[in-house]
């Protein structure tokens, strides 16, 4: 024991330091020695810092600081002092993850701190396209784990406190050996007994049965964003369930899903729209309405339209998430051809028939050349 350096000098404290003066002499020596920040050597470094965590693993407990005052460091034989000379940055962290809270770098995501984080939670939006091209305000009511209302969340009968777990002193974790290729080597675990929470309950709440949760319902208002897409998904932060130290909780994750419009079809920020006309409208030209998201709409129909024409609609389509500006609305004309025609309407198209043979179109035209010459 000869080579180990007293506690109290490692941290830097007299021995009359209080038990706060303890905890920020270890977070501000710890925080220098940890290898994201220390300029030294890493050797040093990171023996400093593991010195430092022996040290007030023992002068934080009341118990091992008074046996160590009296005996020593040959008190400390036997006593339940974790070998911090096997454990990684991470794992040092996350014992003493009320100390460092999110800070810490490398090691600041230990086992302990995942383990505190709340249970995510998912559910759908579904939204029209309408609502879709405005962004909108959905109230939205689901069910999630929180903490019990007649304990706290605490899992122990109201007038009784859990207790320190016996097995992991309060750490929530343990040491475990294990035997590998290279030799004997030690990981940390959960504690089995607490199930990581550091704590027991002796006299359990009645109405969780001690696990400090219960099913409540819950009513949201989400803000969805004008151009939200299919598919895509809005965080709520910390609106999940809770985590088992009861202070942090899971986010909820709102799915979106956009309704089949029975007129308009997505393509991107752009809206697609097929529209019949009739084949007079086709060859005169003239005047019909269309559906857009924001109401009929009037246009006009250039005389001579082939089948599958396009006309644009600038602005007329859904709003970029990113930017805002709108798309443009696409609507492709489709000429139908009657399928029953009166006595009278038959006689007009074979008078515009007859027509039709002296007076050829370039565009058939062509084609009936070609045609002509395939044959020949």
């Amino acid at each position: 024991m000869a080579d180990k350096r007293d506690y109290y000098e490692v941290l830097g404290v007299s021995r009359e330091a209080n038990p706060d003066e303890i905890k920020r002499a270890y977070r501000k020596g710890a925080l220098k020695y940890h290898p994201d920040s220390f300029k030294g050597e890493k050797a040093e470094g990171e023996t400093r810092f593991k010195e430092l965590a022996e040290a007030y693993e023992v002068l934080s407990d009341s118990v091992k600081r008074n046996r160590y005052d009296q005996y020593g460091h040959a008190g400390m034989e036997g006593a339940g002092v974790h070998d911090f000379g096997n454990m990684g940055f991470g794992d040092i962290f996350s014992m003493f993850q009320d100390i460092f809270g999110q800070m810490g770098g490398r090691g600041g995501g230990g086992r302990r701190g995942q383990m505190d984080h709340g249970e995510d939670l998912q559910v759908e939006i579904e939204l029209t396209l309408e609502q879709v091209s405005s962004g909108i305000e959905e109230p939205i009511e689901f069910v999630r784990m929180d903490l019990c209302d007649e304990c706290s969340g605490s899992g122990a009968r109201r007038g009784s406190e859990p207790i320190r777990c016996e097995t992991c002193n309060g750490y929530g974790q343990v040491q475990q050996q294990e035997s590998g290729f290279f030799g004997m080597s030690v990981r940390v675990i959960p504690c089995p007994k607490c199930q990581g929470r550091g704590v027991t309950i002796t006299d359990p709440c009645p109405s969780c049965r001690g696990s400090g949760r219960a099913r409540k319902n819950r009513v949201l208002t989400v803000k969805v964003p004008a151009g939200v897409s299919d598919g895509q998904v809005i965080r709520v932060r910390g609106e999940g369930g809770p985590g088992q130290d009861g202070t942090t909780r899971g986010d909820l994750h709102c799915y979106v899903r956009v309704k089949t419009h029975p007129l308009l079809v997505r393509n991107a920020n752009d809206l697609v729209c097929q529209v019949p006309i009739a084949f007079s409208q086709a060859a005169l030209g003239g005047k019909i309405d269309v559906p857009t998201l924001s109401g009929s709409h009037e246009i006009s129909i250039p005389h001579g339209s082939q089948n599958g024409d396009v006309i644009t609609l600038r602005g007329k389509g859904l709003p970029s998430l990113r930017t805002g500006r709108r798309g443009d609305q696409h609507v492709q004309v489709f000429i139908e051809v009657p399928k029953k025609l009166t006595k009278h309407q038959t006689e007009l198209l074979k008078q515009y028939a007859e027509t039709e043979q002296v007076d050829v179109t370039p565009q058939r035209k062509g084609f009936l050349d070609k045609l002509k010459e395939y044959f020949a």
